[in-house]
């Protein structure tokens, strides 16, 4: 064999050889790194993470409470200004019965077209303001000639009609209103007692 051959022999074997040898020395670090932990450490540990943890919960528990105050005081806020919304659409109704009232009295015009100026200014305020009610789902409850129905309508008197049958509507004092499927207000009524 050569002298070349001989020495790259020698050298894997020395290679192989360490490689084995720190194989070998590895249990022994691994067992060195297993050993028994320290317990003052580990109570240490714990009492910070207990320290951590409890004021983490203060924390949370400080959010809640806030959380809680600011729905209540946003509630009665809303509770406070909940007919903003429809006092607003009401406004207008307002200006155009100041602006009818105006109408109705010019300088140099006779009465009747004064009062026919205001009656025409009234009834455009009032087709306005029943929109109004529309819009936030208040109804007028109608009867005249109906059945009456004291569920929603409030008999003040009973007179005798022949043409209007019995226990049925003949005039309203005042309309009746249902706001959504809640009665707002009963309608008061005249009820038919029949003919004489």
């Amino acid at each position: 064999m050569s002298k070349e051959k001989l020495n790259e022999e020698l050298q894997e074997n020395l290679e192989v050889a360490v490689e084995v040898e720190n194989a070998s020395e590895a249990p022994e670090e691994a067992a060195d790194e297993k050993t028994e932990p320290d317990p003052a450490q580990e109570l240490r540990d714990a009492r910070e993470e207990v320290v951590d943890l409890r004021d983490r919960m203060l924390r949370m528990a400080a959010e809640n409470e806030n959380f809680k105050k600011r729905v209540e005081r946003e509630r009665l806020a809303g509770l406070k200004y909940a007919g903003e919304t429809i006092f607003r659409e009401i406004l207008p109704v307002v200006d155009n019965l100041e602006r009818a009232i105006g109408q109705g009295v010019t300088e140099g015009a006779d009465a009747e077209k004064n009062l026919a100026a205001l009656l025409a200014g009234v009834q455009l305020t009032l087709k306005s303001l029943l929109n109004t009610l529309e819009k936030f789902q208040v109804k007028t409850v109608s009867g005249v000639g109906k059945p009456f129905d004291p569920q929603q309508q409030e008999a003040l008197t009973m007179d005798a009609s022949d043409t209007i049958p019995a226990n049925h509507v003949i005039l309203e004092f005042e309309k009746g209103y249902h706001y959504k499927d809640r009665l707002l207000r009963a309608a008061k009524v005249v009820v038919s007692a029949g003919p004489k």
